[in-house]
């Protein structure tokens, strides 16, 4: 397993740590976590020693059979931007940790694993290369950040827990149709259906259908920005998450648009 690999199965072993943790070993519980999410940040570090800034290929590639019959592989790898993006998740979860979960005063312990399986998402976003991982990535990331606001957050969590959401869900419908659209055009194409950022590079898409094609991308990842005016969910967001919920919020999930 390469590193990017570990850098994705670390936060999401510690929070499933966390979990089999003893119930009421709050100490226990916070170690664990933060001992994790630190091995997690040296673990991207030692990615960026290895990082060639004079490269423009894809680095630290890993690919392997994932669902062979839907075309569909565990292709992850790392380029200059999101390297700097990988870096910045792993920085931040730490200090989140750090600072905010000694105000958690009730279940703590699905706190702190929400926050790693978070974590494990944001990266798995920033280093797949096919497009059908990116979407799981991508979906995988709203179910913590939902329960993070919806349990711990302020006095109306449950509606901006919702409204984040139904909205983003709705960008990830028109992503979903897109990507399924761009990989049966390759497919009719070249006879094999993928979803690998390389091969589908390669479709050519008539330009009527290649603007819908865009729109459908750029919605989805307008929201996540949010730009107007798909941008009312955010106030709602900021305002009742808890505080280490906000700084992912603020800090990585909206750099994801």
């Amino acid at each position: 397993m390469g590193l990017l690999s570990w850098a994705i199965a670390l936060p999401a072993a510690t929070g499933i740590a966390v979990l089999l943790a003893p119930r009421g070993s709050a100490g226990l519980q916070r170690a664990i976590a933060l001992l994790g999410s630190l091995a997690t940040l040296a673990v991207t570090c030692l990615i960026w020693a290895g990082f060639d800034g004079t490269s423009a290929a894809l680095q630290f590639e890993e690919q392997r059979s994932w669902i062979p019959s839907a075309g569909a592989t565990y292709h992850v790898g790392l380029d200059g931007l999101s390297l700097l993006l990988v870096l910045l998740t792993a920085f931040l979860t730490p200090l989140a940790l750090l600072g905010t979960s000694w105000s958690i005063q009730s279940r703590l312990g699905p706190y702190l694993a929400f926050f790693l399986f978070l974590e494990a998402a944001m990266i798995g976003v920033f280093v797949a290369f096919d497009l059908l991982l990116f979407y799981v990535f991508w979906e995988a990331m709203l179910i913590p950040m939902y329960f993070l606001i919806g349990i711990w957050g302020g006095g109306r969590r449950v509606y901006a827990a919702l409204k984040f959401f139904l909205y983003t869900m709705a960008g990830s419908v028109l992503m979903l149709i897109a990507i399924l659209v761009v990989a049966f055009l390759g497919a009719q194409a070249t006879g094999h259906l993928s979803f690998d950022y390389a091969d589908l590079r390669a479709v050519m898409v008539a330009p009527g259908l290649e603007r819908w094609l865009f729109l459908a991308f750029a919605v989805a990842f307008a929201i996540k920005v949010p730009l107007l005016p798909f941008h009312t969910w955010l106030p709602d967001a900021h305002v009742e998450a808890p505080t280490g919920g906000s700084v992912i919020l603020a800090g990585v999930l909206l750099k994801m648009g």
